[in-house]
C-alpha cells in the first residue's frame, strides 16, 4: 500500500465511480475508526457497529463528496455522534425478568490483568469529555490545537477540559497509591 495515492486523490477516484479506491480508504482508516469508537463506547461490539455505520454514512456521500479537511477530521464527529447514540441505545435495552435470571446464572470470564494499576478503570470513570481529551492527547499524541479542531471546540475549552481531567486523575486515591509506589521504588533503586 506504499504506492497508494493520498486520501484526496482516492476521493476523486471514488467520485468517478472507482470502488477499489473506497476499499483502499476503508482499509487505511478502519482501525482508527474502530479504536475511536471503542474508546467512546467502551464496548468492542458497539464499536464494530459504529465502524460499519461510519463507512456506510461515508459511502452515502458519493458521488459529489468534497473533502475540505483531513479525512480523520471529517470522520471524528461522525464516530463520536454514532458512538454516543450506540451507548444510549444500549442503555435503553431491557431484557425483562427472564434476561436478569439468565444473566445471574452466568459466570464472568477469567480476567487477564495488564499491570496498569487500575488506570484504565479510573479513566473509564471520568466524564466522556474528560476521557476523550485525555485519550486524544496522551494516547493519540495530538496537540491541543489539533484536538480543538477535531472535536470542534475552542482551544481554551480544550485546555480547560485537559486541565480538569488531569486534576481529576491527580485527585484520585489510586493515583496517589501508584505515585507513592513509584517514588518508593525510585528511592530504593538509588
Amino acid at each position: 500500500m506504499a504506492n497508494d495515492p493520498d486520501d484526496p486523490a482516492l476521493i476523486l477516484r471514488i467520485n468517478e465511480g472507482d470502488g477499489d479506491a473506497f476499499d483502499i480508504l476503508y482499509h487505511r482508516h478502519r482501525d482508527w475508526v474502530f479504536r475511536m469508537a471503542c474508546r467512546l463506547t467502551g464496548a468492542p461490539h458497539l464499536a464494530d457497529d459504529v465502524m460499519q455505520e461510519v463507512f456506510c454514512y461515508f459511502l452515502g456521500k458519493f458521488p459529489g463528496f468534497d473533502l475540505r479537511c483531513g479525512l480523520r477530521t471529517f470522520f471524528y464527529p461522525v464516530v463520536r455522534n454514532l458512538s454516543l447514540n450506540a451507548v444510549k441505545k444500549a442503555r435503553r435495552y431491557d431484557g425483562g425478568p427472564e434476561a436478569v435470571t439468565h444473566l445471574e446464572n452466568l459466570t464472568a470470564p477469567e480476567q487477564t490483568t495488564d499491570d496498569d494499576g487500575g488506570i484504565r478503570e479510573i479513566i473509564a470513570g471520568l466524564s466522556a469529555d474528560h476521557r476523550e481529551i485525555l485519550l486524544l492527547r496522551f494516547v493519540d499524541g495530538m496537540t491541543l490545537p489539533e484536538i480543538a479542531e477535531l472535536i470542534a471546540i475552542p482551544l481554551g475549552t480544550a485546555k480547560s477540559r485537559l486541565h480538569h481531567a488531569l486534576g481529576a486523575l491527580r485527585g484520585h486515591p489510586t493515583i496517589h497509591e501508584i505515585r507513592g509506589k513509584t517514588e518508593r521504588s525510585a528511592v530504593a533503586n538509588c
